[in-house]
């Protein structure tokens, strides 16, 4: 069982090619980021293909993390990318080792008749 003082939770922006950002909170980024990038169908994150991680910030207690993500979602999006390039500039993926999904063309399945 984690002590107290060892639990850690992730404000996290993720962004693709055309900077279209998604902003989430959860207590295992790479297990998380991962999950966007299997691109459940349905999701925000598939329909955009939103699988860069570009920004985290990492906090000890869950109610700082969330209220974090609460501030941030009300931001406009100027105000986020602002953010985002404070810290990574030129948008690079934060989790290179990572493997991003090949993307199959929009129309894949009507090719499949």
């Amino acid at each position: 069982m984690k002590r107290r003082d060892e639990y850690e939770f992730f404000v996290y922006i993720l962004s693709n090619r055309s900077h279209n950002l998604y902003t989430g909170v959860t207590n295992d980024l790479r297990a998380r980021v991962a999950q966007h990038r299997r691109q459940t169908p349905g999701s925000f994150t598939a329909r955009y293909k939103i699988t860069r991680l570009v920004y985290f910030e990492r906090f000890q207690y869950v109610n700082n993390a969330i209220a974090r993500e609460k501030e941030l979602k009300h931001w406009t999006r100027a105000q986020k990318i602002a953010l985002i390039e404070s810290m990574n500039p030129t948008w690079e993926e934060l989790f290179p080792e990572e493997p991003v999904p090949a993307q199959k063309p929009a129309n894949a399945d009507s090719l499949r008749e």
